[in-house]
């Protein structure tokens, strides 16, 4: 059995971290570089780095906070927000990302992600899916969750797998902040219908959310933020708590 990660995430907004609930109403939730550097300390296995506004506001990610964030740790590191192109990916990459993820540009053209895949390798492309489920159907949302689509959750899903993606980040915009859980139904679905690994985010609020998101949900890994920004749960407690309900985990 695979080891299931825990998953810090950093959503920037000019250069600061912050949380918001249902992707809205941020609060200031640190330096950046100084949470990366305690989560790497504390045993986290991956880091996603989401600049939440690049896309919005039309402008690319901050580059040379990537390259600080990426000096201060030592563990996998997934940088976000406002790719479009093959050359933003390399960018990246040689500022000290491990993987990008893109969400609105490969709606947007999803080519994209047959193209970027070739070029880095699919371990290296993460697309994230902001979901939101409207009279009963999932829908994927884009910039940031601002714009929905037409496109359904779980055929997109798929059809990212068929063109090389390499990871999914799922986040439920209806669970995103609230500290309810996870939305372990979708996640199930989804994980269980795709050969690639998918990371469930939104909802987390306690431990016992965590359990249920890697066991009902059958998720690869799970992803959040305020919880630990704001010491709520610390990384080493959480993943002692799911080694004890035997969770197959990194120490």
């Amino acid at each position: 059995m695979l080891t299931k990660r825990i998953i810090p995430c950093l959503d920037i907004k000019d250069g600061r971290t912050v949380k918001g609930v249902n992707f809205v109403q941020l609060r200031d939730a640190g330096d950046p570089v100084e949470l990366a550097k305690i989560y790497s300390d504390e045993g986290a296995d991956e880091l996603v780095f989401l600049d939440i506004t690049a896309t919005v506001d039309k402008r690319k990610t901050l580059a040379d906070l990537v390259t600080k964030v990426a000096k201060a740790i030592n563990i996998p590191f997934t940088v976000g927000g406002g790719i479009s192109t093959v050359e933003d990916v390399k960018v990246l990459l040689n500022a000290g990302a491990d993987k990008i993820s893109i969400n609105s540009a490969a709606v947007k053209n999803p080519g994209v992600i047959d193209e970027m895949a070739r070029e880095f390798g699919s371990q290296c492309i993460v697309i994230a899916i902001d979901t939101r489920n409207v009279d009963g159907i999932d829908f994927v949302h884009t910039h940031g969750g601002r714009k929905p689509t037409l496109l359904k959750t779980q055929a997109w899903a798929q059809e990212v797998t068929d063109r090389g993606a390499g990871e999914i980040l799922l986040t439920s915009m209806d669970h995103d902040g609230t500290k309810a859980g996870f939305a372990n139904e979708l996640t199930a679905e989804i994980s269980s219908a795709l050969s690639i690994p998918v990371i469930a985010s939104g909802g987390a609020g306690s431990m016992p959310h965590f359990k249920d998101v890697f066991t009902f949900g059958k998720a690869d890994a799970a992803l959040a933020a305020s919880i630990f920004h704001f010491k709520e749960i610390p990384v080493p407690s959480l993943k002692e708590y799911l080694i004890r309900e035997g969770i197959s985990i990194r120490k």
